[in-house]
């Protein structure tokens, strides 16, 4: 078992602030995500998940805890090691799709692996395999501003995914994006899961999305308030869904409201 786990929290804290000021975003978070996991997380706006996600990124420094990815401390790497994990561990997919406008979507896509000195064929292998199973190949030589909202994200899932990463960090991918494209994204980033079983872990507010996780951690307050698993042999969708709007409802304020 511990050689599948690709990514493991333990007791996680953060503090902002001192005294009065003082603020606990997170208090003593730990769970472990598996190779292969397309893992949910949930609360309403201020419960802690997104410093979550960027504590995983290394965007945030935790006060107390441990991160550890296939078994490496993140805490530990430094210099050329922590942009190493930054570059080619993890693929970040934001809300708000972060492309540079003077660059194409092919650019955009394969700029990871230019920055790590990936080039040529390799790249252009990468990109014609993930710009099908994307559906974005018509729209490659297009500047940020000639596309959709939909295939912005969907330009911003191919960067995360083309280093080929350990794990996928996602917050609030559907966020910006109507019930259509936001149903297009998960169609895909489920079956790029199921099919290479790559390890997804998604922070969103969007319970219809959620309904496309195998397993969901939910958080208030800085704690885990519950966790739901997906029977995916007798449960479809529908069911998942239902099960995850009542969990929303029990955080307070209903579904509407958790962020």
């Amino acid at each position: 078992m511990y050689s599948n786990r690709v990514l493991q929290v333990e007791s996680i804290t953060k503090v902002y602030g001192k005294g009065d000021n003082k603020t606990e975003a997170l208090r003593g978070i730990s769970f472990d995500v598996l190779k292969g996991e397309f893992l949910g997380i949930m609360g309403a706006s201020g419960s802690g998940k997104t410093t979550l996600l960027n504590c995983i990124a290394t965007m945030v420094k935790p006060s107390s805890g441990r991160i550890l990815l296939k078994g490496n401390d993140t805490s530990s790497f430094k210099g050329t090691q922590l942009a190493d994990y930054r570059g080619k561990e993890i693929g970040y997919l934001f809300q708000e799709f972060e492309l540079l406008d003077n660059l194409t979507a092919r650019e955009n896509v394969i700029l990871p692996l230019s920055l790590h000195g990936v080039t040529g064929k390799q790249a252009e292998r990468e990109l014609r395999e993930l710009a099908k199973r994307l559906d974005i190949t018509n729209v490659l030589e297009k500047f940020p501003s000639q596309m959709s909202g939909g295939q912005k994200q969907r330009i911003a899932a191919a960067r995360a995914l083309i280093a080929k990463p350990s794990i996928v960090l996602a917050d609030e991918p559907t966020g910006a994006l109507d019930s259509k494209n936001s149903r297009i994204l998960m169609d895909k980033l489920s079956a790029i899961n199921k099919e290479q079983q790559k390890t997804i872990v998604m922070v969103t507010h969007d319970a219809n999305a959620a309904s496309y996780c195998s397993r969901i951690l939910f958080i208030q307050d800085g704690r885990l308030f519950h966790e739901l698993r997906r029977s995916f042999e007798r449960e479809t969708t529908e069911s998942f869904y239902e099960r995850i709007v009542t969990v929303v409802a029990q955080l307070g304020g209903g579904s509407a409201n958790v962020l």
